[in-house]
Protein backbone atom coordinates (compact mmCIF):
# COMPACT_ATOMS: atom_id res chain seq x y z
CA UNK A 1 0.00 0.00 0.00
CA UNK A 2 1.81 3.54 -1.63
CA UNK A 3 1.84 6.43 1.04
CA UNK A 4 -1.67 8.17 -0.42
CA UNK A 5 -3.65 4.73 -0.13
CA UNK A 6 -2.44 4.77 3.79
CA UNK A 7 -3.35 8.45 4.13
CA UNK A 8 -7.15 7.62 2.75
CA UNK A 9 -7.55 4.34 4.97
CA UNK A 10 -5.45 6.20 7.86
CA UNK A 11 -8.55 9.28 7.43
CA UNK A 12 -11.31 6.89 7.37
CA UNK A 13 -10.55 5.07 10.52
CA UNK A 14 -10.04 8.83 12.30
CA UNK A 15 -13.45 9.77 10.64
CA UNK A 16 -15.13 6.40 12.10
CA UNK A 17 -13.96 6.87 15.50
CA UNK A 18 -14.64 10.79 15.79
CA UNK A 19 -18.14 11.51 17.71
CA UNK A 20 -18.59 14.69 14.77
CA UNK A 21 -18.16 11.94 12.06
CA UNK A 22 -18.98 8.98 13.31
CA UNK A 23 -22.46 8.99 11.60
CA UNK A 24 -20.85 8.81 8.59
CA UNK A 25 -19.37 5.59 9.10
CA UNK A 26 -21.76 3.09 7.08
CA UNK A 27 -21.78 5.69 4.31
CA UNK A 28 -17.41 5.26 3.97
CA UNK A 29 -17.81 1.71 4.23
CA UNK A 30 -19.79 1.76 0.91
CA UNK A 31 -18.78 0.97 -2.51
CA UNK A 32 -15.35 1.08 -3.32
CA UNK A 33 -12.86 4.12 -2.43
CA UNK A 34 -9.07 3.77 -4.03
CA UNK A 35 -6.83 6.23 -5.47
CA UNK A 36 -5.78 7.04 -8.86
CA UNK A 37 -3.66 7.81 -11.49
CA UNK A 38 -6.00 9.61 -13.88
CA UNK A 39 -8.49 11.49 -11.34
CA UNK A 40 -7.40 15.26 -11.48
CA UNK A 41 -8.78 16.03 -7.63
CA UNK A 42 -11.50 13.40 -6.91
CA UNK A 43 -15.34 12.41 -7.64
CA UNK A 44 -17.72 9.77 -6.34
CA UNK A 45 -20.61 8.32 -8.91
CA UNK A 46 -23.00 8.06 -5.65
CA UNK A 47 -21.68 5.10 -4.25
CA UNK A 48 -18.05 4.63 -5.16
CA UNK A 49 -15.41 7.34 -4.02
CA UNK A 50 -12.47 7.93 -6.54
CA UNK A 51 -9.34 10.42 -5.47
CA UNK A 52 -6.24 11.59 -7.89
CA UNK A 53 -3.23 10.77 -6.56
CA UNK A 54 -1.19 13.84 -7.68
CA UNK A 55 -3.94 15.69 -5.64
CA UNK A 56 -3.31 14.17 -2.41
CA UNK A 57 0.67 14.59 -3.08
CA UNK A 58 -0.68 18.42 -2.74
CA UNK A 59 -2.50 18.22 0.52
CA UNK A 60 0.75 19.07 3.19
CA UNK A 61 -1.92 18.44 6.21
CA UNK A 62 -4.17 15.29 7.47
CA UNK A 63 -6.86 17.82 8.22
CA UNK A 64 -7.33 18.66 4.50
CA UNK A 65 -6.74 15.26 3.46
CA UNK A 66 -9.95 14.02 5.75
CA UNK A 67 -11.57 16.86 4.54
CA UNK A 68 -11.54 15.70 0.84
CA UNK A 69 -12.30 12.11 2.24
CA UNK A 70 -15.69 13.21 4.31
CA UNK A 71 -16.34 15.68 1.53
CA UNK A 72 -16.61 12.95 -1.01
CA UNK A 73 -18.84 11.08 1.21
CA UNK A 74 -21.15 13.86 2.24
CA UNK A 75 -22.36 13.86 -1.66
CA UNK A 76 -23.32 10.48 -1.41
CA UNK A 77 -24.82 10.34 2.12
CA UNK A 78 -27.10 13.69 0.78
CA UNK A 79 -28.01 11.60 -2.14
CA UNK A 80 -26.89 14.28 -4.44
CA UNK A 81 -26.38 11.84 -7.10
CA UNK A 82 -29.91 10.79 -7.24
CA UNK A 83 -31.91 13.80 -5.93
CA UNK A 84 -29.86 16.05 -8.03
CA UNK A 85 -30.12 14.47 -11.60
CA UNK A 86 -32.87 17.25 -13.12
CA UNK A 87 -30.63 19.90 -11.81
CA UNK A 88 -27.31 18.35 -13.35
CA UNK A 89 -29.36 17.76 -16.33
CA UNK A 90 -30.58 21.52 -16.44
CA UNK A 91 -26.76 22.99 -15.45
CA UNK A 92 -24.49 20.35 -14.34
CA UNK A 93 -21.45 23.10 -13.41
CA UNK A 94 -24.29 24.96 -11.24
CA UNK A 95 -25.75 21.79 -9.31
CA UNK A 96 -22.24 21.01 -8.35
CA UNK A 97 -21.13 24.35 -7.07
CA UNK A 98 -24.56 23.96 -5.09
CA UNK A 99 -23.80 20.68 -3.75
CA UNK A 100 -20.15 21.74 -2.92
CA UNK A 101 -21.81 24.61 -0.64
CA UNK A 102 -23.75 22.07 1.01
CA UNK A 103 -21.24 19.54 2.02
CA UNK A 104 -18.25 22.14 3.03
CA UNK A 105 -20.83 23.94 4.93
CA UNK A 106 -21.07 20.82 7.15
CA UNK A 107 -17.08 20.18 6.99
CA UNK A 108 -17.00 23.88 8.50
CA UNK A 109 -19.05 23.16 11.07
CA UNK A 110 -17.49 20.39 12.39
CA UNK A 111 -14.60 22.18 14.91
CA UNK A 112 -13.12 18.63 16.49
CA UNK A 113 -9.93 17.75 17.00
CA UNK A 114 -8.42 14.53 16.81
CA UNK A 115 -7.97 12.25 19.67
CA UNK A 116 -5.25 13.07 22.33
CA UNK A 117 -3.84 16.07 19.85
CA UNK A 118 -4.46 19.34 18.93
CA UNK A 119 -4.77 18.90 15.39
CA UNK A 120 -8.26 20.18 13.65
CA UNK A 121 -10.20 16.90 12.53
CA UNK A 122 -11.02 18.05 9.01
CA UNK A 123 -10.38 21.11 7.50
CA UNK A 124 -11.25 21.93 3.69
CA UNK A 125 -9.22 20.31 1.36
CA UNK A 126 -8.19 23.04 -0.52
CA UNK A 127 -7.91 27.12 -0.52
CA UNK A 128 -10.23 27.64 -3.83
CA UNK A 129 -13.10 25.66 -2.13
CA UNK A 130 -16.62 26.97 -2.15
CA UNK A 131 -17.68 28.11 1.10
CA UNK A 132 -20.86 30.66 2.12
CA UNK A 133 -22.15 30.77 5.65
CA UNK A 134 -25.01 31.94 4.34
CA UNK A 135 -25.94 28.48 3.00
CA UNK A 136 -25.70 27.23 6.18
CA UNK A 137 -28.16 24.02 6.75
CA UNK A 138 -29.28 25.08 3.55
CA UNK A 139 -30.64 22.04 1.12
CA UNK A 140 -28.77 21.14 -2.52
CA UNK A 141 -32.01 22.24 -4.26
CA UNK A 142 -32.05 25.58 -2.08
CA UNK A 143 -28.85 26.40 -2.66
CA UNK A 144 -29.69 25.76 -6.65
CA UNK A 145 -32.62 28.17 -6.82
CA UNK A 146 -30.64 30.65 -4.94
CA UNK A 147 -27.97 30.81 -7.24
CA UNK A 148 -29.57 30.46 -10.67
CA UNK A 149 -31.77 33.49 -9.55
CA UNK A 150 -29.79 35.84 -7.69
CA UNK A 151 -26.05 35.52 -8.70
CA UNK A 152 -23.72 36.63 -11.49
CA UNK A 153 -23.03 33.64 -13.62
CA UNK A 154 -25.60 31.62 -12.49
CA UNK A 155 -27.73 32.35 -15.26
CA UNK A 156 -30.21 35.31 -13.20
CA UNK A 157 -29.98 38.79 -14.10
CA UNK A 158 -26.00 39.95 -13.26
CA UNK A 159 -25.65 41.43 -9.80
CA UNK A 160 -29.38 42.06 -9.63
CA UNK A 161 -30.46 40.52 -5.91
CA UNK A 162 -27.22 40.29 -4.50
CA UNK A 163 -28.04 42.29 -1.64
CA UNK A 164 -31.22 40.69 -1.07
CA UNK A 165 -30.48 38.40 2.33
CA UNK A 166 -32.69 35.34 2.93
CA UNK A 167 -35.81 35.50 5.30
CA UNK A 168 -35.05 35.33 8.73
CA UNK A 169 -33.91 31.50 9.67
CA UNK A 170 -30.94 31.48 7.48
CA UNK A 171 -33.21 30.06 4.53
CA UNK A 172 -33.50 30.40 0.86
CA UNK A 173 -34.42 33.89 -0.69
CA UNK A 174 -37.28 33.53 -2.77
CA UNK A 175 -37.73 37.00 -4.72
CA UNK A 176 -38.01 36.33 -8.15
CA UNK A 177 -36.23 39.19 -10.19
CA UNK A 178 -36.33 38.02 -13.33
CA UNK A 179 -36.49 35.09 -15.93
CA UNK A 180 -33.98 31.59 -15.01
CA UNK A 181 -31.47 32.07 -18.42
CA UNK A 182 -28.85 29.87 -18.14
CA UNK A 183 -25.09 30.75 -19.51
CA UNK A 184 -21.98 28.92 -19.90
CA UNK A 185 -19.94 30.82 -17.56
CA UNK A 186 -17.01 29.68 -15.80
CA UNK A 187 -17.53 31.66 -13.09
CA UNK A 188 -20.29 32.58 -10.44
CA UNK A 189 -20.17 35.00 -7.38
CA UNK A 190 -21.84 35.10 -4.74
CA UNK A 191 -21.91 37.76 -1.95
CA UNK A 192 -18.78 39.46 -3.76
CA UNK A 193 -16.71 36.49 -4.06
CA UNK A 194 -15.87 34.93 -7.45
CA UNK A 195 -15.63 31.10 -7.53
CA UNK A 196 -14.14 29.09 -10.59
CA UNK A 197 -16.55 26.56 -11.87
CA UNK A 198 -15.05 25.23 -14.87
CA UNK A 199 -13.97 22.17 -13.67
CA UNK A 200 -16.64 20.99 -12.44
CA UNK A 201 -17.11 18.36 -14.70
CA UNK A 202 -14.40 16.50 -13.46
CA UNK A 203 -14.82 17.38 -9.91
CA UNK A 204 -16.92 15.53 -7.20
CA UNK A 205 -19.48 13.93 -10.07
CA UNK A 206 -19.27 11.58 -12.56
CA UNK A 207 -22.73 11.37 -13.62
CA UNK A 208 -24.32 8.42 -14.79
CA UNK A 209 -27.84 7.16 -15.67
CA UNK A 210 -29.71 5.07 -12.97
CA UNK A 211 -32.79 3.09 -13.28
CA UNK A 212 -35.91 3.70 -11.06
CA UNK A 213 -34.72 0.20 -9.18
CA UNK A 214 -31.26 1.33 -9.06
CA UNK A 215 -31.86 4.53 -7.72
CA UNK A 216 -34.13 3.51 -4.57
CA UNK A 217 -31.72 0.30 -4.07
CA UNK A 218 -29.21 2.76 -3.97
CA UNK A 219 -30.98 5.39 -1.34
CA UNK A 220 -32.29 2.34 0.45
CA UNK A 221 -28.69 1.69 0.84
CA UNK A 222 -27.70 4.87 2.08
CA UNK A 223 -30.68 5.40 4.36
CA UNK A 224 -29.38 2.43 6.07
CA UNK A 225 -25.70 3.23 6.41
CA UNK A 226 -26.97 6.43 8.04
CA UNK A 227 -29.23 5.11 10.49
CA UNK A 228 -26.44 2.57 11.92
CA UNK A 229 -23.95 5.32 12.14
CA UNK A 230 -26.47 7.46 13.66
CA UNK A 231 -27.35 5.33 16.39
CA UNK A 232 -23.67 5.39 16.70
CA UNK A 233 -23.49 8.77 16.49
CA UNK A 234 -26.40 9.49 18.99
CA UNK A 235 -24.21 6.99 21.51
CA UNK A 236 -21.10 9.62 21.39
CA UNK A 237 -23.34 12.93 22.21
CA UNK A 238 -23.25 14.04 18.43
CA UNK A 239 -25.33 16.54 16.95
CA UNK A 240 -26.82 15.40 13.51
CA UNK A 241 -26.73 18.45 11.09
CA UNK A 242 -30.27 19.28 9.79
CA UNK A 243 -29.73 18.15 6.18
CA UNK A 244 -28.85 15.05 7.48
CA UNK A 245 -31.80 14.91 9.77
CA UNK A 246 -34.30 15.43 7.47
CA UNK A 247 -33.04 12.35 5.42
CA UNK A 248 -33.53 10.59 8.61
CA UNK A 249 -36.89 11.24 8.95
CA UNK A 250 -39.61 8.72 8.25
CA UNK A 251 -40.96 9.45 4.80
CA UNK A 252 -45.21 9.86 4.75
CA UNK A 253 -46.85 8.74 1.37
CA UNK A 254 -47.91 12.05 0.04
CA UNK A 255 -50.63 10.42 -1.71
CA UNK A 256 -51.99 8.30 1.26
CA UNK A 257 -51.82 11.94 3.61
CA UNK A 258 -54.34 13.82 0.88
CA UNK A 259 -56.45 11.44 0.35
CA UNK A 260 -56.76 11.24 3.60
CA UNK A 261 -57.31 14.64 4.75
CA UNK A 262 -59.64 15.01 2.09
CA UNK A 263 -62.02 12.42 2.28
CA UNK A 264 -62.10 12.92 6.59
CA UNK A 265 -62.85 16.74 5.81
CA UNK A 266 -65.46 15.50 3.80
CA UNK A 267 -67.42 13.17 5.20
CA UNK A 268 -69.85 13.39 7.91
CA UNK A 269 -72.28 15.23 5.38
CA UNK A 270 -74.99 12.21 5.77
CA UNK A 271 -78.03 12.81 7.80
CA UNK A 272 -80.05 10.34 9.26
CA UNK A 273 -84.08 10.84 8.75
CA UNK A 274 -87.07 8.66 11.14
CA UNK A 275 -89.07 10.24 8.28
CA UNK A 276 -88.70 7.17 6.25
CA UNK A 277 -87.40 4.01 7.75
CA UNK A 278 -84.69 1.75 6.31
CA UNK A 279 -86.03 -0.60 4.36
CA UNK A 280 -83.59 -3.12 4.44
CA UNK A 281 -83.86 -3.95 7.81
CA UNK A 282 -87.66 -3.61 8.22
CA UNK A 283 -88.34 -7.29 6.67
CA UNK A 284 -86.55 -8.16 9.86
CA UNK A 285 -88.84 -5.91 12.32
CA UNK A 286 -85.84 -4.15 12.85
CA UNK A 287 -87.03 -0.41 12.59
CA UNK A 288 -83.92 2.36 11.69
CA UNK A 289 -83.49 5.28 9.95
CA UNK A 290 -82.70 6.25 6.51
CA UNK A 291 -79.94 8.18 5.25
CA UNK A 292 -79.94 11.40 3.20
CA UNK A 293 -77.09 12.01 1.26
CA UNK A 294 -75.79 15.85 0.88
CA UNK A 295 -73.53 16.41 -1.45
CA UNK A 296 -70.28 17.38 -0.57
CA UNK A 297 -69.41 21.16 -0.40
CA UNK A 298 -66.48 23.30 -2.54
CA UNK A 299 -62.52 22.08 -1.82
CA UNK A 300 -60.02 25.14 -2.35
CA UNK A 301 -56.67 24.82 -3.48
CA UNK A 302 -54.31 27.22 -3.26
CA UNK A 303 -51.13 26.99 -5.68
CA UNK A 304 -48.41 28.83 -4.42
CA UNK A 305 -46.86 30.48 -7.55
CA UNK A 306 -43.77 32.89 -6.40
CA UNK A 307 -41.46 30.75 -9.01
CA UNK A 308 -39.83 27.76 -7.39
CA UNK A 309 -42.53 25.05 -7.84
CA UNK A 310 -42.22 23.87 -11.08
CA UNK A 311 -44.90 22.79 -13.72
CA UNK A 312 -44.63 18.56 -13.70
CA UNK A 313 -44.67 19.28 -9.52
CA UNK A 314 -48.35 20.96 -9.88
CA UNK A 315 -49.30 18.74 -12.51
CA UNK A 316 -48.31 15.33 -10.66
CA UNK A 317 -50.80 17.05 -7.70
CA UNK A 318 -53.46 18.15 -10.22
CA UNK A 319 -53.28 14.38 -11.20
CA UNK A 320 -53.48 13.40 -7.60
CA UNK A 321 -56.43 15.97 -7.09
CA UNK A 322 -58.44 14.54 -10.12
CA UNK A 323 -58.75 10.76 -8.83
CA UNK A 324 -60.17 12.48 -4.96
CA UNK A 325 -62.45 14.50 -6.68
CA UNK A 326 -64.38 11.18 -8.43
CA UNK A 327 -63.73 9.25 -4.68
CA UNK A 328 -65.55 12.43 -2.76
CA UNK A 329 -67.42 14.41 -5.96
CA UNK A 330 -67.38 17.92 -4.15
CA UNK A 331 -69.71 20.55 -5.13
CA UNK A 332 -66.67 22.40 -6.48
CA UNK A 333 -63.19 23.22 -6.74
CA UNK A 334 -61.62 26.36 -6.44
CA UNK A 335 -57.86 26.31 -7.34
CA UNK A 336 -56.35 29.81 -6.26
CA UNK A 337 -53.10 31.53 -7.49
CA UNK A 338 -51.08 33.42 -5.50
CA UNK A 339 -47.73 34.46 -4.84
CA UNK A 340 -48.72 37.86 -2.84
CA UNK A 341 -52.15 38.14 -3.47
CA UNK A 342 -53.95 36.35 -5.35
CA UNK A 343 -53.63 36.65 -8.96
CA UNK A 344 -56.93 34.66 -10.19
CA UNK A 345 -58.55 31.48 -9.70
CA UNK A 346 -60.29 28.73 -11.73
CA UNK A 347 -63.54 26.62 -10.53
CA UNK A 348 -64.57 23.27 -11.45
CA UNK A 349 -67.80 21.78 -11.13
CA UNK A 350 -69.20 18.11 -12.21
CA UNK A 351 -66.59 17.04 -14.50
CA UNK A 352 -62.94 16.92 -12.58
CA UNK A 353 -61.14 14.46 -15.40
CA UNK A 354 -59.36 17.31 -16.95
CA UNK A 355 -58.20 19.76 -14.17
CA UNK A 356 -54.39 19.20 -14.63
CA UNK A 357 -54.53 20.19 -18.26
CA UNK A 358 -56.80 23.04 -17.36
CA UNK A 359 -54.90 24.81 -14.90
CA UNK A 360 -53.24 28.35 -16.16
CA UNK A 361 -51.08 29.29 -13.26
CA UNK A 362 -51.13 33.51 -12.17
CA UNK A 363 -48.41 35.49 -10.65
CA UNK A 364 -44.81 34.75 -9.84
CA UNK A 365 -43.37 37.32 -7.48
CA UNK A 366 -42.58 36.76 -4.06
CA UNK A 367 -44.48 35.03 -1.65
CA UNK A 368 -47.20 35.89 1.10
CA UNK A 369 -49.84 33.31 2.49
CA UNK A 370 -52.02 34.76 4.39
CA UNK A 371 -53.28 36.39 1.13
CA UNK A 372 -55.10 33.20 0.69
CA UNK A 373 -56.65 33.21 4.27
CA UNK A 374 -57.83 36.87 3.53
CA UNK A 375 -59.45 36.26 0.12
CA UNK A 376 -61.19 33.53 1.51
CA UNK A 377 -62.77 35.62 4.12
CA UNK A 378 -63.05 38.36 1.92
CA UNK A 379 -65.04 36.33 -0.81
CA UNK A 380 -67.08 34.75 2.34
CA UNK A 381 -66.03 31.24 0.14
CA UNK A 382 -67.07 28.53 2.28
CA UNK A 383 -64.49 25.52 2.27
CA UNK A 384 -65.25 21.72 3.16
CA UNK A 385 -62.14 22.10 3.04
CA UNK A 386 -58.28 24.06 2.04
CA UNK A 387 -54.78 22.41 0.44
CA UNK A 388 -52.10 24.71 0.06
CA UNK A 389 -49.67 23.51 -2.12
CA UNK A 390 -46.39 25.59 -1.64
CA UNK A 391 -42.48 25.45 -1.69
CA UNK A 392 -42.70 26.31 2.37
CA UNK A 393 -40.28 29.69 2.10
CA UNK A 394 -43.01 32.20 3.32
CA UNK A 395 -43.41 34.98 5.82
CA UNK A 396 -43.04 34.25 9.20
CA UNK A 397 -45.65 35.94 10.89
CA UNK A 398 -49.01 33.98 8.95
CA UNK A 399 -52.33 35.32 9.68
CA UNK A 400 -54.41 32.81 9.45
CA UNK A 401 -57.58 34.05 9.73
CA UNK A 402 -59.90 30.52 8.66
CA UNK A 403 -60.73 27.42 10.25
CA UNK A 404 -61.67 25.33 7.75
CA UNK A 405 -59.25 22.07 7.74
CA UNK A 406 -56.05 22.96 5.83
CA UNK A 407 -53.46 20.82 4.64
CA UNK A 408 -50.20 21.95 3.40
CA UNK A 409 -47.98 20.09 0.91
CA UNK A 410 -44.94 21.53 1.27
CA UNK A 411 -42.26 20.57 -1.94
CA UNK A 412 -39.02 22.09 0.11
CA UNK A 413 -38.75 24.00 3.03
CA UNK A 414 -39.03 20.51 5.87
CA UNK A 415 -38.80 22.80 9.11
CA UNK A 416 -41.97 24.39 7.89
CA UNK A 417 -44.45 25.10 10.75
CA UNK A 418 -47.65 25.92 9.08
CA UNK A 419 -50.10 28.55 11.58
CA UNK A 420 -52.98 25.52 11.87
CA UNK A 421 -54.17 22.52 10.24
CA UNK A 422 -51.80 19.41 9.16
CA UNK A 423 -48.53 19.66 6.90
CA UNK A 424 -46.87 17.20 4.42
CA UNK A 425 -43.93 16.59 2.27
CA UNK A 426 -45.09 16.69 -1.24
CA UNK A 427 -42.56 14.07 -3.16
CA UNK A 428 -41.94 11.59 -0.11
CA UNK A 429 -42.47 8.66 -1.75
Amino acid sequence: MSKQETRIKRGHITLMKHPSTALYSGVMLMGVSAVEENVQTAYTDGVNKKYGRKFLESLAGEPNVRGLILHENLHVALKHVVFGSAMFKENHKLANIAADFVVNDIIVSIDGTVAGTSERLVALPTEGSVYDPMFHDWSMREVYNYLKKHCKGGGGQGNKGQGNPPPSGGKQSNDDDGNEVFGDEDTITVNGKTYDISQSDEHDFVGRELSPEEAKDVMDDIDKALREGGMLAGRMGAKIPRVISDLLEPKVDWHEALREFCTSSTKGNDELTWRRMNKRHMANDIYLPSVINESVGEIVVGIDTSGSIGSAEITEFATELVSICELCQPEAVRVLWWDTEVHGEQVFRDNYSDIAKMLKPLGGGGTHVSCVSDYIVKNKIKAECVLIFTDGYVENDINWKITDPTLWMVTQRRDFEPPMGKKVMFGDD
